[in-house]
Protein backbone atom coordinates (compact mmCIF):
# COMPACT_ATOMS: atom_id res chain seq x y z
CA UNK A 1 0.00 0.00 0.00
CA UNK A 2 1.29 3.70 -1.16
CA UNK A 3 2.18 6.14 1.65
CA UNK A 4 -0.95 8.17 0.44
CA UNK A 5 -3.22 5.38 0.03
CA UNK A 6 -2.43 4.24 3.46
CA UNK A 7 -3.20 7.60 4.65
CA UNK A 8 -6.78 8.56 2.93
CA UNK A 9 -7.84 4.53 3.68
CA UNK A 10 -6.79 5.08 7.30
CA UNK A 11 -9.24 8.88 6.33
CA UNK A 12 -12.17 7.31 5.35
CA UNK A 13 -11.67 4.01 7.96
CA UNK A 14 -11.87 6.55 10.71
CA UNK A 15 -14.78 8.39 9.55
CA UNK A 16 -16.87 5.13 8.74
CA UNK A 17 -16.65 3.69 12.35
CA UNK A 18 -17.05 7.03 14.19
CA UNK A 19 -20.13 7.79 11.81
CA UNK A 20 -21.30 3.74 13.23
CA UNK A 21 -20.38 4.40 16.88
CA UNK A 22 -21.14 8.51 17.68
CA UNK A 23 -24.59 7.83 17.83
CA UNK A 24 -24.55 5.14 20.14
CA UNK A 25 -22.02 6.55 22.04
CA UNK A 26 -24.02 10.06 22.46
CA UNK A 27 -27.42 7.64 24.18
CA UNK A 28 -25.16 5.65 26.37
CA UNK A 29 -23.93 8.74 27.79
CA UNK A 30 -27.37 10.22 27.77
CA UNK A 31 -28.41 6.75 29.96
CA UNK A 32 -25.58 7.39 32.20
CA UNK A 33 -26.37 10.61 33.12
CA UNK A 34 -23.20 12.15 31.85
CA UNK A 35 -24.76 15.63 30.99
CA UNK A 36 -23.30 19.11 31.18
CA UNK A 37 -23.76 21.21 34.60
CA UNK A 38 -23.47 24.95 33.94
CA UNK A 39 -21.23 27.09 35.49
CA UNK A 40 -22.29 29.53 38.18
CA UNK A 41 -18.76 30.76 39.44
CA UNK A 42 -16.09 32.23 37.50
CA UNK A 43 -12.14 32.08 37.98
CA UNK A 44 -12.88 35.40 39.98
CA UNK A 45 -16.98 36.29 41.04
CA UNK A 46 -20.16 34.88 39.81
CA UNK A 47 -21.16 33.65 36.06
CA UNK A 48 -24.64 34.66 36.19
CA UNK A 49 -24.78 36.07 33.26
CA UNK A 50 -22.61 33.25 31.65
CA UNK A 51 -25.54 30.75 33.15
CA UNK A 52 -28.54 32.61 32.29
CA UNK A 53 -27.23 32.31 28.42
CA UNK A 54 -26.58 28.41 28.35
CA UNK A 55 -29.06 27.26 30.94
CA UNK A 56 -30.78 25.29 27.78
CA UNK A 57 -27.55 23.20 27.26
CA UNK A 58 -27.70 21.58 30.75
CA UNK A 59 -27.61 18.15 30.91
CA UNK A 60 -26.65 17.54 27.19
CA UNK A 61 -24.10 14.72 27.12
CA UNK A 62 -20.56 15.78 27.97
CA UNK A 63 -17.37 14.21 27.38
CA UNK A 64 -17.89 13.57 24.33
CA UNK A 65 -13.82 13.44 24.11
CA UNK A 66 -13.97 9.65 25.57
CA UNK A 67 -15.39 8.87 22.38
CA UNK A 68 -13.57 10.33 19.94
CA UNK A 69 -9.93 9.42 21.33
CA UNK A 70 -11.54 6.09 22.05
CA UNK A 71 -11.73 5.51 18.31
CA UNK A 72 -8.27 7.31 17.35
CA UNK A 73 -6.82 4.35 19.96
CA UNK A 74 -8.89 1.68 18.46
CA UNK A 75 -7.60 2.86 14.53
CA UNK A 76 -4.12 2.92 16.30
CA UNK A 77 -5.07 -0.91 17.60
CA UNK A 78 -6.55 -1.80 14.32
CA UNK A 79 -3.37 -0.73 12.11
CA UNK A 80 -0.71 -2.57 14.69
CA UNK A 81 -2.66 -5.59 14.16
CA UNK A 82 -3.05 -4.87 10.04
CA UNK A 83 1.12 -4.59 10.39
CA UNK A 84 1.61 -7.65 12.34
CA UNK A 85 -0.59 -10.13 10.13
CA UNK A 86 0.47 -8.07 6.92
CA UNK A 87 1.50 -11.20 5.40
CA UNK A 88 -1.55 -13.38 5.64
CA UNK A 89 -3.73 -10.14 4.75
CA UNK A 90 -1.82 -9.63 1.59
CA UNK A 91 -2.45 -13.04 0.49
CA UNK A 92 -6.39 -12.27 0.52
CA UNK A 93 -6.53 -8.42 -0.28
CA UNK A 94 -3.64 -8.79 -2.49
CA UNK A 95 -2.50 -5.57 -0.70
CA UNK A 96 0.86 -5.02 1.20
CA UNK A 97 0.37 -3.94 4.85
CA UNK A 98 3.80 -1.52 5.22
CA UNK A 99 2.57 0.84 8.02
CA UNK A 100 1.03 0.61 11.92
CA UNK A 101 0.38 4.37 13.31
CA UNK A 102 2.27 2.84 16.53
CA UNK A 103 5.90 4.46 15.25
CA UNK A 104 8.87 4.79 18.05
CA UNK A 105 10.17 8.32 15.72
CA UNK A 106 6.45 9.75 14.73
CA UNK A 107 3.52 8.95 17.02
CA UNK A 108 4.99 7.77 20.45
CA UNK A 109 5.45 10.92 22.23
CA UNK A 110 1.63 11.94 20.51
CA UNK A 111 0.17 9.00 21.40
CA UNK A 112 1.55 9.31 24.94
CA UNK A 113 0.49 12.77 24.71
CA UNK A 114 -3.19 12.85 23.54
CA UNK A 115 -3.70 9.43 26.42
CA UNK A 116 -1.96 11.03 29.46
CA UNK A 117 -3.81 14.60 28.90
CA UNK A 118 -6.93 12.53 28.21
CA UNK A 119 -6.82 11.43 31.67
CA UNK A 120 -6.83 14.91 32.97
CA UNK A 121 -9.31 15.79 31.04
CA UNK A 122 -11.90 12.74 32.17
CA UNK A 123 -10.79 13.47 35.83
CA UNK A 124 -11.95 17.32 35.44
CA UNK A 125 -15.13 16.15 33.58
CA UNK A 126 -16.20 13.96 36.03
CA UNK A 127 -15.84 15.93 39.44
CA UNK A 128 -18.12 18.55 36.85
CA UNK A 129 -20.89 16.13 35.71
CA UNK A 130 -20.95 14.41 39.62
CA UNK A 131 -20.07 17.71 41.24
CA UNK A 132 -16.86 16.78 43.46
CA UNK A 133 -15.22 18.85 45.53
CA UNK A 134 -15.82 22.71 46.22
CA UNK A 135 -15.50 23.96 43.04
CA UNK A 136 -17.01 21.17 41.22
CA UNK A 137 -14.51 20.83 39.01
CA UNK A 138 -10.65 19.93 39.28
CA UNK A 139 -8.92 22.88 40.83
CA UNK A 140 -6.89 25.08 38.14
CA UNK A 141 -3.15 24.46 40.01
CA UNK A 142 -3.71 20.95 39.99
CA UNK A 143 -5.04 20.65 36.36
CA UNK A 144 -1.45 23.19 35.87
CA UNK A 145 0.67 20.96 37.47
CA UNK A 146 -0.28 18.22 36.24
CA UNK A 147 -0.43 19.20 32.46
CA UNK A 148 3.42 20.56 33.24
CA UNK A 149 4.27 16.99 34.53
CA UNK A 150 3.24 15.64 31.41
CA UNK A 151 4.10 18.69 28.92
CA UNK A 152 7.58 17.61 31.14
CA UNK A 153 8.14 14.44 30.03
CA UNK A 154 7.50 15.47 26.50
CA UNK A 155 10.25 17.76 26.37
CA UNK A 156 12.66 15.27 28.32
CA UNK A 157 11.51 12.51 24.94
CA UNK A 158 12.50 15.62 22.68
CA UNK A 159 15.53 16.70 24.07
CA UNK A 160 16.80 13.33 25.07
CA UNK A 161 15.69 11.17 23.00
CA UNK A 162 14.65 12.79 19.50
CA UNK A 163 17.12 15.30 19.65
CA UNK A 164 15.32 18.59 19.08
CA UNK A 165 16.89 21.04 20.89
CA UNK A 166 15.61 24.33 18.57
CA UNK A 167 13.41 25.96 16.38
CA UNK A 168 12.77 26.69 12.51
CA UNK A 169 11.77 30.65 11.81
CA UNK A 170 11.11 30.59 8.15
CA UNK A 171 13.36 33.54 6.34
CA UNK A 172 15.58 33.37 8.78
CA UNK A 173 16.61 29.70 9.28
CA UNK A 174 17.29 27.07 12.91
CA UNK A 175 17.72 29.27 16.05
CA UNK A 176 19.74 27.01 18.54
CA UNK A 177 18.01 26.76 22.12
CA UNK A 178 19.94 24.08 24.01
CA UNK A 179 18.50 23.60 27.45
CA UNK A 180 15.74 26.46 27.31
CA UNK A 181 13.86 24.31 24.29
CA UNK A 182 12.89 22.20 27.15
CA UNK A 183 10.49 25.37 29.08
CA UNK A 184 9.74 26.55 25.45
CA UNK A 185 7.92 22.97 24.93
CA UNK A 186 6.30 23.05 28.20
CA UNK A 187 4.69 26.56 27.34
CA UNK A 188 3.62 25.64 24.12
CA UNK A 189 2.10 22.61 25.09
CA UNK A 190 0.70 23.34 28.42
CA UNK A 191 -0.82 26.93 26.79
CA UNK A 192 -1.88 25.40 23.98
CA UNK A 193 -4.54 22.82 25.96
CA UNK A 194 -5.99 25.21 27.90
CA UNK A 195 -6.52 27.61 24.60
CA UNK A 196 -8.62 25.26 23.33
CA UNK A 197 -10.21 24.32 26.06
CA UNK A 198 -11.01 27.90 26.80
CA UNK A 199 -12.20 28.23 23.54
CA UNK A 200 -14.62 24.77 23.58
CA UNK A 201 -17.59 27.36 24.61
CA UNK A 202 -19.89 27.30 21.85
CA UNK A 203 -21.20 24.52 19.85
CA UNK A 204 -18.69 23.47 17.19
CA UNK A 205 -16.27 26.28 17.82
CA UNK A 206 -13.71 24.28 19.48
CA UNK A 207 -13.87 21.21 17.24
CA UNK A 208 -14.15 23.20 13.65
CA UNK A 209 -10.71 25.39 14.16
CA UNK A 210 -9.07 22.24 15.50
CA UNK A 211 -9.87 19.82 12.36
CA UNK A 212 -8.87 22.87 9.87
CA UNK A 213 -5.71 22.87 12.04
CA UNK A 214 -5.29 18.87 11.92
CA UNK A 215 -5.82 18.47 7.83
CA UNK A 216 -3.22 21.26 7.92
CA UNK A 217 -1.03 18.99 9.57
CA UNK A 218 -1.55 16.08 7.69
CA UNK A 219 -0.27 18.14 4.68
CA UNK A 220 2.80 19.25 6.51
CA UNK A 221 3.90 16.32 7.98
CA UNK A 222 2.93 14.18 4.05
CA UNK A 223 5.62 16.92 2.59
CA UNK A 224 8.08 16.18 5.23
CA UNK A 225 7.71 12.91 4.86
CA UNK A 226 6.40 12.06 7.76
CA UNK A 227 3.88 9.64 6.82
CA UNK A 228 2.49 8.04 9.41
CA UNK A 229 1.89 11.05 11.70
CA UNK A 230 0.02 12.25 8.38
CA UNK A 231 -2.48 9.09 8.64
CA UNK A 232 -2.35 9.96 12.64
CA UNK A 233 -3.18 13.88 11.66
CA UNK A 234 -6.01 12.37 8.90
CA UNK A 235 -7.74 9.78 11.78
CA UNK A 236 -7.96 13.03 14.05
CA UNK A 237 -9.72 15.27 11.20
CA UNK A 238 -12.05 12.16 10.19
CA UNK A 239 -13.64 11.57 13.94
CA UNK A 240 -13.99 15.27 14.05
CA UNK A 241 -15.93 15.36 11.04
CA UNK A 242 -18.86 13.06 12.61
CA UNK A 243 -17.93 14.01 15.80
CA UNK A 244 -18.74 17.71 14.78
CA UNK A 245 -21.82 16.80 13.04
CA UNK A 246 -23.83 16.19 16.45
CA UNK A 247 -21.67 19.18 18.20
CA UNK A 248 -23.16 22.11 15.54
CA UNK A 249 -25.59 24.10 17.24
CA UNK A 250 -27.73 22.72 18.57
CA UNK A 251 -25.50 20.43 20.01
CA UNK A 252 -26.40 16.59 21.06
CA UNK A 253 -23.06 16.21 22.49
CA UNK A 254 -20.34 18.43 23.69
CA UNK A 255 -16.50 17.72 23.87
CA UNK A 256 -15.80 18.77 26.95
CA UNK A 257 -12.05 19.29 28.85
CA UNK A 258 -11.74 15.15 27.72
CA UNK A 259 -11.49 16.26 24.22
CA UNK A 260 -10.22 19.79 24.19
CA UNK A 261 -7.59 19.21 26.58
CA UNK A 262 -6.05 15.91 25.13
CA UNK A 263 -6.21 17.45 21.56
CA UNK A 264 -4.96 20.71 22.02
CA UNK A 265 -1.80 18.78 23.73
CA UNK A 266 -1.57 16.52 21.24
CA UNK A 267 -2.03 19.23 18.44
CA UNK A 268 1.11 21.55 19.92
CA UNK A 269 3.45 18.31 20.35
CA UNK A 270 2.89 17.86 16.59
CA UNK A 271 3.61 21.16 15.59
CA UNK A 272 6.88 20.99 17.71
CA UNK A 273 7.79 17.74 15.93
CA UNK A 274 7.52 19.05 12.69
CA UNK A 275 9.13 21.91 13.87
CA UNK A 276 6.76 24.83 12.50
CA UNK A 277 6.26 26.87 15.46
CA UNK A 278 5.91 30.54 13.97
CA UNK A 279 3.62 28.70 11.72
CA UNK A 280 1.66 26.81 14.26
CA UNK A 281 1.25 30.50 16.51
CA UNK A 282 -0.82 31.84 13.35
CA UNK A 283 -2.27 29.38 12.83
CA UNK A 284 -3.63 29.54 16.63
CA UNK A 285 -4.44 33.17 16.16
CA UNK A 286 -8.43 32.36 17.05
CA UNK A 287 -7.14 30.39 20.20
CA UNK A 288 -4.50 32.67 21.47
CA UNK A 289 -6.64 35.43 21.27
CA UNK A 290 -9.63 33.83 23.12
CA UNK A 291 -7.13 33.12 25.83
CA UNK A 292 -5.67 36.71 25.99
CA UNK A 293 -9.68 38.03 26.45
CA UNK A 294 -9.65 35.78 29.35
CA UNK A 295 -6.23 37.42 30.72
CA UNK A 296 -7.40 40.61 29.74
CA UNK A 297 -10.35 40.67 31.56
CA UNK A 298 -9.14 38.67 34.94
CA UNK A 299 -6.75 41.35 35.01
CA UNK A 300 -9.04 44.50 34.96
CA UNK A 301 -11.54 42.80 37.36
CA UNK A 302 -8.26 42.49 39.78
CA UNK A 303 -7.23 46.05 38.94
CA UNK A 304 -10.00 47.91 38.63
CA UNK A 305 -12.07 46.95 41.27
CA UNK A 306 -13.96 44.62 39.31
CA UNK A 307 -14.59 46.16 36.50
CA UNK A 308 -14.56 44.63 33.29
CA UNK A 309 -13.60 45.10 30.03
CA UNK A 310 -15.91 42.62 27.86
CA UNK A 311 -19.86 41.61 29.33
CA UNK A 312 -18.32 38.03 29.42
CA UNK A 313 -14.72 36.56 28.57
CA UNK A 314 -13.77 34.35 26.40
CA UNK A 315 -14.35 36.78 23.84
CA UNK A 316 -16.82 34.51 22.01
CA UNK A 317 -19.29 35.06 25.07
CA UNK A 318 -18.96 38.48 24.84
CA UNK A 319 -19.91 38.61 21.62
CA UNK A 320 -23.18 36.36 22.17
CA UNK A 321 -23.96 38.64 25.53
CA UNK A 322 -24.53 41.69 23.04
CA UNK A 323 -26.58 40.08 20.74
CA UNK A 324 -25.18 37.64 18.22
CA UNK A 325 -26.17 34.70 17.61
CA UNK A 326 -24.45 31.52 18.42
CA UNK A 327 -23.65 30.09 15.22
CA UNK A 328 -23.19 33.46 13.51
CA UNK A 329 -20.38 33.67 16.61
CA UNK A 330 -19.03 30.00 15.27
CA UNK A 331 -19.12 30.34 11.77
CA UNK A 332 -17.58 33.92 11.80
CA UNK A 333 -14.81 32.74 13.94
CA UNK A 334 -14.23 29.52 11.62
CA UNK A 335 -13.79 31.47 8.67
CA UNK A 336 -11.34 33.53 10.67
CA UNK A 337 -9.64 30.55 11.73
CA UNK A 338 -9.56 28.94 8.44
CA UNK A 339 -7.75 31.84 6.59
CA UNK A 340 -5.22 31.76 9.14
CA UNK A 341 -4.44 28.21 9.00
CA UNK A 342 -3.89 28.77 5.40
CA UNK A 343 -1.48 31.35 6.13
CA UNK A 344 0.12 28.87 8.83
CA UNK A 345 0.31 26.48 6.22
CA UNK A 346 1.77 28.53 3.85
CA UNK A 347 4.64 29.56 6.27
CA UNK A 348 5.04 25.86 7.54
CA UNK A 349 5.89 25.38 4.00
CA UNK A 350 8.01 27.87 2.78
CA UNK A 351 11.96 26.90 2.19
CA UNK A 352 10.69 23.40 2.85
CA UNK A 353 9.58 22.58 -0.69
Amino acid sequence: MSNLAFILTSLVVTAIVTLLIMPHGIRLFGRLRLGKNIRTEGLIGNATEFASLHAGKKWTPTMGGVIIISIILFIVMISVLTQYYGSSLSEIFGVSFRYSLWNRRETYIVIFTLVSVWVIGMIDDYMNIREIGSKKWLSAKVKMLLLILFALAGAYWFYDKLDYTGVHLPFYGQIELGYFYIPLFILIVVATANSVNITDGLDGLAGGLLLFQFLAYGAITYMQGMFILSAFCLIVVGVLVWFLWYNIHPASIFMGDTGSLALGATLAVIAMMTDTLLAFIVMSTIFISETLSVIIQMTSKKLRSGKKIWRIAPYHHHLEAIGWAEETVVMRLWLLGMICTIAGTILALIGRI
